[in-house]
Order: structure tokens, then C-alpha cells, then sequence
């Protein structure tokens, strides 16, 4: 069995993707892997005017990636010892479309996802980012519910 090197974390400042990250840092310490953590801005698309279709605002899109880098780095240094190698890096777009394609263009040898556990309505309106990596996803993929059996996480 090959080894595992790399693993892809995506991160939406949720408490399930946080405690997700703690998960993956203590899977990634077994294996001495690499962490990328990953958080995906969706652009804001507001139809401006009939004829003109969508129109993307790209305001707030510069603080919102700085603010997002600020924060990725805060919980690199949290949650993952410091003898792992992390990366983070923000993306734009649709998130399980960028998870994806991280994945494929680092090379990732896992992903370890938090779903957020919407069923029934919440599922229909909100859909599922976990759900779509699992499906077009590049390498196996590791989806986490709350709670977490058999895991106790450090300090909680």
C-alpha cells in the first residue's frame, strides 16, 4: 500500500470543518504528510440588468481572500504541530469544482472533508460540497459527520 503524502483539507471556518482539520492533523502526524488547506470564495453573482445577464462583484473579493489567508494561517498554526509541512491557499469559484482541482494539480493522496450533515429540505437547497467531491473526486476521500465515533479531539 502506498503511503500517504499529501492531504487536502478544504476549510470553511465552520465548526465542522475545523473539527475536521483537527482530524486530518492528527491523521497527517501518522503518515508525517503534508497538509493543504484550502478555502474556496464563492464569487457573489447578482443579476444587474436583464440585458446584460450576471455581473460578478469583485469588491470585497481582495479583503475577503486576505482575511481568509489571515485566518487559514491561524488555524495552520492551532491545530497542526509544527513538524508538518502546511499550505494554504484560497481559491475562487465553485468550491467542489476548486477542491477538485487542487487535488488533482498537488497530487493529493486523500481528502479529508467535513460534511455538514443537511438532510431532506436543507439538502435540496443547500446541496452537498462534500457529496460532489466524493463523486468527481481524483483520489479516495474521507468524509467526517459529527460526531466523530471513536475520535477524541485534544484540549476539547
Amino acid at each position: 500500500m502506498e503511503m500517504i503524502k499529501k492531504i487536502l483539507v478544504p476549510i470553511d471556518f465552520s465548526d465542522y470543518s475545523k473539527n475536521a482539520l483537527k482530524y486530518a492533523a492528527q491523521f497527517a502526524q501518522k503518515f508525517n504528510a503534508k497538509i493543504f488547506l484550502i478555502y474556496v470564495v464563492e464569487p457573489m453573482i447578482y443579476p444587474a440588468d436583464f440585458s446584460m445577464g450576471q455581473v460578478a462583484i469583485p469588491s470585497t473579493d481582495i479583503d475577503l481572500h486576505a482575511r481568509a489567508e489571515e485566518e487559514l494561517k491561524k488555524l495552520a498554526i492551532e491545530f497542526i504541530k509544527s513538524n508538518l509541512e502546511v499550505e494554504t491557499m484560497i481559491r475562487t469559484g465553485k468550491p467542489f469544482v476548486e477542491i477538485n482541482d487542487t487535488a488533482k494539480e498537488k497530487d493529493v493522496d486523500l481528502i479529508i472533508i467535513a460534511t455538514h450533515g443537511h438532510t431532506g429540505v436543507e439538502h435540496l437547497l443547500f446541496g452537498s460540497t462534500a457529496e460532489k467531491v466524493v463523486r468527481k473526486a481524483p483520489c479516495p476521500v474521507l468524509t467526517l459527520r459529527e460526531p466523530i465515533k471513536g475520535f477524541m479531539f485534544k484540549g476539547n
